[in-house]
């Protein structure tokens, strides 16, 4: 796609926790599954200092949710339930906030001021969040970054029940690095590669936690004709092109949307006053197993037409009626809706599909929606379709959705605007001094680039496997092990780039592998207890089995090294088991035989010891 015809425009807002104490006390910023105690607690929107009432906030409170909290002392204390006022601001957090900005130029404020920002979604006790601006007008590459701001993480969303909301406190208050670009982005790739280049810089402060959650991107995306869709929590650097791509697709079919809208002279009136009818009566013999359910229920069946709609609602990259769906969901609570684009369907025939057109007197180019709930749910979610369909007219609305794992994206709320800000009166402002900056600028970390060039000249790596490293944050684990031990850099290459993450993507919880674990691991390979193929075994074990040794795991794991005599036993009695295939195939018989051997005697001796012997047992036998 030629995404500067389409007039493609895109800013990125990273959000990295912060490896210190958390923002506003001296609670451990740490994820813990404990619970000690929890409250209930309902939250509304405030008004600003000039009166006025946040959208996003006033759209939040029409969900009537409210929220229980759970939490443990290890986490947690007064300052995160809001029953205590937040004290100093961290300044270990600031310190790695104004590194980063020293480091992408970025002018630092003279004084920081915390701000409250109205959030009552509930992943925030106060139903504010505070955040505070640290500098401006920075630039990585060839991208501008309009704010760096130090703010408090959200609490973690748990369970969401019949419009209660659990949330787990551990994570509230961990102190995050917010950096906001400009919209200089120019394609999908690029927003990949500038949240990249960020990513390796936040990493070089060796102040930023690592692992799934601890990092969030989200991404302003607009398009000539169109108006900014903020895009929130894309877990992943190629969720972000992927997202952008679909996002740009489905941004170009609104706009074809409003085009054939206005051909059919659809207007705001016509959607506003288009009839509803309760249509409860005439479907009680309907086979449909939804629509036998909500009447059971004592709910009633509503049709709503939509006027200029008709093969608009199910096309491939806007889906406008899920869309109608979500909204109809968010504001009312609402299951969700059928549309006509998807009928017949449903176990609702033809005929009963005439029978519905007919009664709201639809034309070729009409539409309609069918809700199912009680009366007063219906009422809201009618409401709200009508205010999408209203939105369609302009094309692509303004708001804020959420990235879903197959890339697409879905509505969450209206985009928030200057109202939901105002001043954090409980906490002190923090002079930006030059003697701070001046000790901050004389100890800034090494560019990644910088980096790369000196771990390929230290360790002899290759372009790609220093790139890779940086990329995982873990070089600072590597040459602590490498000085140490270094003759066995590509084995502790090997478990710090593919055996943790592997482990990981199991599920198993590598937290407690830290490094001096690592070293007593190839320590014990230096001595010999075990061979390089056992570490992945080794790790697991000591992953799973917090407070165990290596020794423990090479002996329940049956991992101790064996000598060569044992290792030609093991391997003479593979081959004689095998000798009419090892007599057919000669010498070829090695590759394959080298699996069975390598099963039997895995981390119990070094592969190339192992296809040595097997060698030349093999030619003994020919």
């Amino acid at each position: 796609m030629d995404y500067k015809s389409i007039g493609f425009k895109a800013g990125l807002e990273i959000h990295q926790q912060l490896d210190t104490k958390k923002l506003f006390c001296n609670c451990p910023s740490k994820m813990t599954d404990s619970k000690d105690y929890s409250f209930h607690r309902y939250l509304r929107p405030t008004q600003s200092e000039l009166g006025e009432v946040d959208q996003a906030a006033l759209a939040e409170s029409k969900k009537h949710r409210h929220f229980l909290y759970t939490a443990s002392k290890n986490s947690t204390c007064l300052v995160e339930a809001d029953e205590e006022p937040p004290h100093a601001l961290n300044n270990e957090a600031l310190d790695v906030v104004l590194t980063v900005a020293s480091m992408v130029n970025a002018k630092p404020v003279d004084e920081i001021h915390v701000m409250r920002k109205i959030v009552i979604d509930g992943s925030n006790t106060s139903g504010f969040q505070r955040t505070a601006l640290v500098a401006l007008d920075g630039k990585i590459k060839d991208v501008g970054i309009e704010t760096i701001a130090l703010e408090e993480d959200a609490a973690r969303k748990l369970e969401e029940k019949d419009r209660v909301v659990n949330y787990g406190l551990d994570r509230l208050g961990i102190p995050l690095i917010e950096i906001a670009t400009a919209a200089d982005i120019k394609t999908p790739r690029h927003a990949r590669e500038t949240a990249e280049n960020i990513g390796l810089l936040l990493q070089a402060t060796g102040k930023c936690k690592r692992g799934l959650g601890t990092i969030r991107q989200d991404l302003n995306i607009s398009i000539a004709e169109g108006n900014r869709v903020e895009i929130k929590g894309i877990q992943s650097l190629s969720a972000i092109e992927k997202v952008a791509e679909k996002e740009t697709l489905r941004q170009l079919d609104l706009i074809e949307i409003k085009k054939t809208l206005k051909e059919r002279k659809v207007k705001e009136k016509d959607i506003e006053e288009a009839p509803v009818i309760d249509f409860t009566s005439e479907m009680k013999n309907c086979k449909s197993r939804i629509v036998k359910n909500t009447l059971t229920n004592k709910g009633k069946v509503f049709v709503l037409k939509l006027p200029g709609f008709a093969g608009l609602l199910k096309r491939e990259n806007s889906r406008l009626g899920k869309e109608f769906a979500v909204y109809a969901k968010v504001a009312s609570g609402i299951g969700g809706i059928i549309h006509s684009d998807e009928l017949p369907g449903y176990g609702i025939d033809e005929k009963e599909v005439g029978l519905i057109k007919e009664n709201i007197e639809c034309n070729k180019n009409d539409g309609f929606a069918i809700f199912l709930e009680k009366e007063n749910v219906v009422k809201e979610a009618i409401r709200a379709v009508k205010d999408r369909a209203v939105l369609a007219l302009q094309g692509v609305a303004k708001e804020v959705r959420r990235a879903l794992p197959d890339y697409t994206t879905e509505y969450m709320r209206p985009l928030p605007g200057a109202a939901r800000m105002y001043p954090e009166t409980d906490v002190p402002p923090v002079e930006v001094t030059k003697k701070r900056l001046e000790k901050i600028g004389k100890n800034l970390p090494e560019l990644p680039e910088e980096k790369e060039k000196r771990l390929s000249e230290t360790y002899g790596l290759n372009r790609d496997q220093t790139k890779q490293l940086i990329h995982s944050g873990y070089e600072k684990e590597f040459e602590q092990l490498a000085k140490t031990f270094p003759k066995q850099v590509n084995t502790i290459l090997r478990t710090l780039l593919n055996t943790l993450p592997e482990l990981e993507n199991e599920g198993v919880n590598t937290e407690g592998i830290n490094n001096a674990l690592l070293e007593e691991v190839f320590f014990s390979l230096n001595k010999g207890l075990f061979a390089k193929e056992a570490v992945p075994e080794i790790i697991k074990y000591l992953a799973q089995n917090r407070g165990k040794h290596v020794n423990d795991a090479i002996q329940e794991q049956g991992l101790k090294t064996m000598g060569e005599k044992e290792i030609r036993e093991v391997i003479r009695n593979i081959i004689n088991e095998r000798i009419d295939f090892v007599k057919k195939k000669g010498i070829g018989a090695v590759q394959p035989l080298m699996g069975v051997v390598m099963r039997e005697l895995r981390g119990k001796a070094d592969g190339r010891l192992i296809s040595s012997i097997l060698k030349e047992e093999i030619e003994k036998t020919l």
